[in-house]
């Protein structure tokens, strides 16, 4: 797929390589067999079969970028997509939102975590069901908490 041109800036290339160093920290492993950076870790991530979301530290997070996987499966653009609240990625029942927020809760805690499974929604109301989702705090070079991504590389629909 052909990346697309917004994404050849530094922020995104920065932003991405804040997420494969703190997968690589809390992980001990790369995303990839080989190490990418700048545009090069742009299009390997863009275009891998996982998909990949990452959202800010704000009270009420903020997705701040997806790979063509997961908007995909989310069934978005980038731009809506990118202005989204993570908590619109579970369904609104309460129980589901109490699951995401223990999750985020636990990520932060902890770090990270390598068994997620749970429901999830795309835009269009499809229900998909995640399995052993890997879900990170992003760290930046000066140790600041900026957000958490997620790699999710097996789910099965729903309905």
């Amino acid at each position: 797929m052909t990346l697309p041109e917004f994404l050849l800036t530094k922020n995104y290339q920065d932003h991405l390589s804040i997420v494969e160093a703190s997968y690589k920290h809390c992980f001990s492993e790369s995303l990839f067999d080989v190490e990418y950076q700048d545009e090069a870790l742009v299009e390997k991530v863009w275009n891998a079969k996982f998909a990949l979301v990452s959202h800010g530290a704000q009270e009420d997070p903020i997705f701040n970028f997806a790979n063509q996987a997961a908007l995909d499966l989310f069934d978005m653009d980038f731009d809506t997509f990118t202005r989204t609240p993570s908590r619109q990625s579970a369904e609104n029942e309460k129980l589901t939102q109490e699951e995401r927020n223990a999750l985020l809760k636990e990520v932060t805690e902890k770090g990270c975590i390598d068994n997620y499974s749970g429901v999830r929604i795309s835009a269009k109301g499809r229900r998909f069901f995640v399995k052993n989702a890997r879900v990170w705090n992003l760290i930046d070079s000066n140790g600041s908490h900026v957000g958490q991504a997620a790699i999710l590389t097996e789910w099965e629909l729903i309905d």
